[in-house]
């Protein structure tokens, strides 16, 4: 047997399971193994092919009969923010996104698991331990960081360190084309803050410091009122069976 074809990823079909998205389907996934040292580069390679990851898992939908799940992209260069988004950023300007290694800690997954129960107490993650959620974390293969948001302190500016709470925080994969929102968690208790809509502004501007073109946010489901908030990140590319196509 050839090495190149000992190095190729295997593939793997799930069983069907109900939908988390739309009421009255199934849903089936593809998946393959994000580990050694050709991780990174796969992980590159798959995302550009609408597949995400989760923990040493990449997977996309592979329903028989539904394409409901679409991947989305926002195109960094050519976002504007409207007048709705730097409201959004002007009610948040007292916070700051620290990176860190993704090492988990007891205030992460208090704050996951605040966010779960309030916000989705019955999804697939609301059963996870904190041993799940450490997994979750730090199970990965390639370039992963946390982005932990506190307030700004009197040294914010020279330290890039917040202070005091932990307010939100996103676990992002820096790809070569963009960064890639794995999940992302909020202080249930803090909607008028709109920090799930915060993190993807910061997220935007951080890509576009490092000359990414491309912010990947997951999957958009029409129809689906969980996922709506991804259409309002315009210009953005939807990713079709002809390839990624451009929307706004």
């Amino acid at each position: 047997m050839t090495r190149p074809l000992r190095d190729a990823p295997q593939f793997y079909l799930t069983s069907p399971t109900t939908c988390p998205y739309l009421p009255g389907r199934e849903e089936r996934k593809v998946f393959t193994h994000l580990v050694g040292a050709r991780a990174r580069d796969l992980n590159d390679v798959l995302s550009q092919g609408g597949f995400r990851r989760s923990q040493s898992i990449a997977y996309r939908p592979a329903c028989e009969t539904c394409r409901a799940c679409v991947s989305v992209r926002v195109c960094v260069d050519d976002f504007r923010p409207s007048r709705g988004f730097r409201k959004v950023a002007s009610r948040n300007s007292d916070l700051v996104g620290q990176v860190l290694p993704p090492q988990p800690r007891s205030e992460h997954y208090s704050l996951f698991r605040s966010y779960l129960d309030e916000r989705h107490p019955e999804g697939g993650m609301a059963t996870m331990s904190a041993l799940d959620f450490a997994m979750m974390v730090e199970d990965s293969h390639v370039e992963t960081s946390l982005i932990e948001y506190r307030r700004r302190g009197p040294d914010s500016g020279f330290t890039g360190r917040g202070q005091g709470d932990l307010f939100a925080m996103a676990l992002t994969d820096t790809l070569s084309d963009g960064l890639s929102m794995v999940y992302s968690v909020f202080d249930p208790n803090l909607e008028a803050r709109s920090l799930g809509t915060y993190m993807v502004l910061d997220h935007i501007e951080r890509a576009r410091k490092l000359g990414l073109p491309y912010v990947y946010l997951g999957y958009w489901v029409e129809g689906s009122p969980k996922m709506a908030y991804k259409a309002r990140f315009l210009p953005q590319e939807r990713l079709s069976p002809l390839g990624w196509e451009r929307v706004g």
